[in-house]
């Protein structure tokens, strides 16, 4: 499946597209791609409020602000999710629950960028309204998208058992 469609089944149903990515064979590679690809578009989407902000606030210039969203998202966020990774995995084996950590982060990863369209979205209300109560509200629905998608990816990966054993 197309990563567009593979993200609009992921509103539906995410545990179908995670055994779907499992069945097919992980490669870190592919969990790092969409790590990558997950930041670079929260990257974007920062850009329309940076640039509301640089124009009500010309202290900082728009480039400014660029730089520093450029540092958090590009490169303090990744290191902060692989953290987040594996405090889950953590969590999981205090549990005693086996579960590959590339599975778990597949879901995490995953499961940012299948909202990444849903904070696209925030950047442009937060560009043309402000911080406005609306605007905080959807962010409150991307927010809780991205924990129904992670909670129903990573029961799934919990379903499907250790690496060894047989996908149904």
């Amino acid at each position: 499946m197309s990563l567009s469609v593979n993200i609009a089944r992921s509103y539906r149903r995410p545990d179908l597209v995670v055994r779907a990515m499992v069945r097919q064979g992980l490669r870190e590679p592919q969990v790092l791609f969409f790590n990558a690809l997950a930041c670079g578009l929260i990257f974007v989407a920062q850009w329309p409020r940076l640039s509301r902000e640089a124009t009500l606030d010309p202290s900082v210039t728009f480039e400014q602000r660029m730089g520093g969203a450029l540092f958090a998202v590009m490169f303090l966020l990744p290191l902060i999710l692989y953290g987040l990774a594996a405090v889950m995995q953590g969590v999981l084996r205090v549990a005693r629950v086996t579960v590959p950590g590339i599975r778990v982060r597949l879901v995490l990863f995953w499961s940012l960028l299948a909202v990444t369209p849903l904070m696209l979205v925030h950047g442009g209300l937060l560009a043309f309204m402000g911080p406005v109560g609306a605007v905080q509200a959807f962010g409150f629905v991307v927010a809780v998208a991205f924990i129904y998608i992670t909670g129903r990816g990573l029961r799934e990966v919990i379903r499907l058992g250790p690496a060894g054993a047989d996908i149904p």
